[in-house]
């Protein structure tokens, strides 16, 4: 089949791409010359919103089949896509040095043209925060969630909200791991409980934990509890505790090569949101070094609302909050020989 020449410009649709910028300040004569710095910027962003869409689309795809294969070629995939996303988020978090060139008083010779176009009306970046996990309960602000969007977009937000998330895959991945079968891989593990509450393995590494805490740190042998027993608390969460445990075992042996890229994986959600409150927080100081406490242009507290946003938009809290659950490596439990084998890839 013969091949049909590419030209760069048409490939790229340059055409587009490149005559898709109209200042407003244009049509009233003001010529703001940084309003088309603003505006290729943000177009920027929602290009690269797309990119991570389709990244993260690809990734909830493989995550739905009916079982993920540990020991494949889907889970390095994930894990080289997931780290993907949280490069494309870096660059996001460095573009604000580019907009942070731009002056308040720069900002000012067009700004009030703008009313009430606002960035809390990407749709993109909603949908984004929704397919990571965000719950709409879990917003701040919901009153003010919706009310910039146009009809066709909050229903498009709504269709996304339905759709399984990427934190609820992780949970139901985490739940699928086998390693505390007891009649497979725990029948001969020598206990230091006398009495079983949970699993030996479980009990073993809470005496463990409990013993080497702090006098400030008494409270966390609760906070164990909580996260690690089932209906152990009334507090609603994302990951069950059974999907934290598993979570918190790949953390602690994550040297067997069965656990490696499980382990990337987590760390590569923990940095997706690292990367999430960065951006937020670079975004809230240039908000205050540009409009200080006046109100958005589509309504909003401006930098007090960014605040409330980025306390509370963590979306894999429950995986950072792990770390506080971890004891020297040299005190951990050995492992059955029956589960090492398993996890050394030894069939």
């Amino acid at each position: 089949m013969e091949h049909k020449p590419v030209h760069y410009g048409e490939y790229l649709q340059l055409d587009k791409i490149l005559n898709a910028q109209s200042p407003v300040s244009n049509t009233n004569g003001s010529d703001a010359h940084d309003e088309m710095l603003f505006i290729i910027i943000h177009q920027t962003y929602e290009l690269w919103f797309k990119q991570v869409l389709f990244e993260l689309g690809s990734v909830l795809d493989i995550m739905s089949k009916p079982a993920l294969n540990d020991n494949s070629g889907d889970l390095q995939t994930i894990v080289h896509r997931l780290d993907r996303v949280a490069t494309i988020q870096k660059l996001l978090v460095q573009q604000i040095d580019i907009l942070e060139t731009m002056t308040s008083m720069d900002f000012l010779d067009f700004r009030d043209m703008l009313r009430p176009a606002s960035g809390f009306q990407s749709i993109q970046f909603k949908i984004l925060e929704a397919r990571l996990g965000l719950k709409f309960d879990n917003r701040h602000g919901r009153d003010y969630y919706t009310s910039q969007l146009k009809k066709d977009e909050i229903e498009n937000l709504k269709e996304s909200e339905k759709e399984s998330s990427l934190i609820d895959l992780v949970n139901a991945w985490l739940e699928r791991m086998p390693f505390f079968n007891k009649d497979l891989y725990w029948k001969k593990y020598p206990s230091l409980s006398a009495e079983e509450s949970l699993h030996p393995f479980w009990d073993d590494y809470e005496k463990l934990y409990t013993e080497g805490l702090f006098e400030g740190e008494k409270n966390n042998a609760a906070h164990f509890r909580e996260i690690f027993y089932e209906n152990a608390s009334d507090v609603p969460r994302t990951l069950s505790a059974s999907a934290c445990r598993s979570a918190l075992f790949i953390m602690l042996y994550r040297g067997y090569p069965m656990l490696e890229l499980p382990f990337q994986m987590m760390n590569a959600l923990l940095e997706i949101d690292n990367q999430l409150g960065n951006w937020r927080s670079r975004h809230i100081n240039m908000v205050r070094r540009m409009i200080g406490s006046r109100v958005g242009t589509g309504g909003s507290s401006g930098a007090g609302y960014l605040q409330g946003a980025m306390d509370k938009h963590y979306i894999f809290k429950e995986l950072a909050q792990l770390s506080s659950f971890l004891i020297d490596r040299r005190k951990l439990p050995k492992l059955p020989v029956e589960l090492t084998g398993k996890l050394g890839y030894n069939f």
